[in-house]
């Protein structure tokens, strides 16, 4: 059997090295290695993928968000409303642009943004909320909009884990998560499920003159060279992982079919077991699956599991064992006082398996049987 690994991302590459190997060639030889011609290529593509009007490639995921925030003229102390149960970058951004963090709770089935809690949590402060689709599952995106537009909110999707997840809205309508809020961001980290083979991102708008915006900030505060109106900062994607992604981005969809596959398999060996939860999968939403995430059941030994397959080089991983609100970095705002009792039992009993477009059946079945075999103790 193969080595198990989280994210395989070599033999991925195998599977199209000559295509890649032949762009990322093209790219060395035109020499233009920063925007060149493949990543508007892949501007244009991805926007034509998403249904979206602009696509702006940026560094990595974490500008895109501040990025996305500096566009929509947020003030220091406006407050953003955004989950505790996600990963650091999501929050991080809003501190460091001296805005005031809201944490929020989840949905306990679907890790995204409980709307219940979002309705709480809104103050005259409130400028934005920023809705992550978690693990690969979309947030409720209708009623969060509803929502947000009651109270003339901004809408900025994390879609850094769900891209090419579709929301199905109840009136038949269908569209790509990271297109429904006036701004989507992306992260293009090697072991998302469009990943770069480096840092990358992107950001998503309907709106023309939000998107000219956000060009200007992504390049220095510019649209003329040397002309700066604005401040900005310096995020771009190469033209190297452009290249690739523009490979990459053809195959996305057979990606998530690769992972829906996993996923289907481990629901039937877990679906019995008393112990574990598997995935929820909403009506609205069809999974990606960036992560395949089980919940155990009160008194199982999470980190007992995590060695136990350790032991038997099966990787596993806990996304996220320290919530935002729970974070030192965020104390000066007061979140360790809120009380966020879905987000904390959380925190202790998720665990991820492995899963990506690369598993076998020999692999699939090593891991199920393993974590069977420990519940079953």
């Amino acid at each position: 059997m193969r080595p198990i690994q989280m994210v395989d991302t070599k033999t991925q590459y195998h599977r199209i090295k000559s295509e890649v190997d032949q762009a990322v060639l093209e790219v060395l030889e035109s020499s233009a290695f920063i925007n060149g011609k493949p990543v508007q290529q892949f501007a244009e593509e991805l926007a034509s993928y998403l249904g979206v009007a602009h696509v702006i490639p940026c560094a990595n995921g974490t500008d895109a968000l501040q990025i996305a925030m500096m566009a929509l003229g947020l003030q220091p102390g406006d407050e953003v409303i955004t989950p505790s149960f996600t990963y650091i970058a999501t929050t991080e951004v809003i501190a460091l642009l001296r805005l005031t963090p809201v944490f929020v709770e989840v949905d306990p089935h679907t890790f995204c943004m409980d709307p219940d809690s979002l309705r709480k949590a809104i103050t005259p402060k409130t400028k934005a909320i920023v809705p992550v689709h978690l693990y690969g599952h979309a947030a409720p995106m209708a009623e969060l909009l509803r929502i947000a537009n009651e109270h003339n909110l901004f809408v900025i999707e994390d879609n850094a884990q769900a891209i090419g997840c579709d929301y199905h809205f109840s009136d038949g309508r269908v569209a790509k998560t990271g297109t429904l809020g006036h701004i989507g961001c992306t992260s293009f980290y090697p072991s998302k499920n469009l990943g770069a083979y480096g840092d990358g991102g992107a950001i998503f708008t309907n709106d023309s003159a939000l998107a000219e915006r956000l060009r200007m900030i992504a390049n220095h505060g510019q649209r003329q060279r040397y002309y700066h109106e604005i401040v900005g900062c310096n995020s771009r994607l190469d033209s190297v992982q452009a290249a690739i992604l523009r490979i990459k981005l053809r195959h996305l969809d057979a990606y998530n079919e690769a992972r829906r596959s996993v996923a289907d398999f481990y629901d039937q060996a877990f679906a019995t077991h008393p112990l574990v939860t598997t995935p929820f999968q909403a009506v609205y939403s069809k999974h990606v699956y960036h992560q395949y995430t089980l919940k155990l059941a009160a008194g199982v030994d999470r980190d007992g599991l995590v060695k136990y397959l350790a032991d038997r080089s099966i990787p596993s991983m806990i996304y996220y064992p320290v919530p935002g609100h729970r974070q030192p970095m965020f104390a000066e705002f007061g979140s360790a006082e809120h009380s966020m009792p879905i987000t904390d039992a959380l925190t202790d009993v998720v665990i991820s398996l492995p899963i990506h477009t690369e598993m076998d059946e020999e692999q699939k079945a090593y891991i199920a049987n393993a974590v069977l075999e420990y519940l079953n103790k």
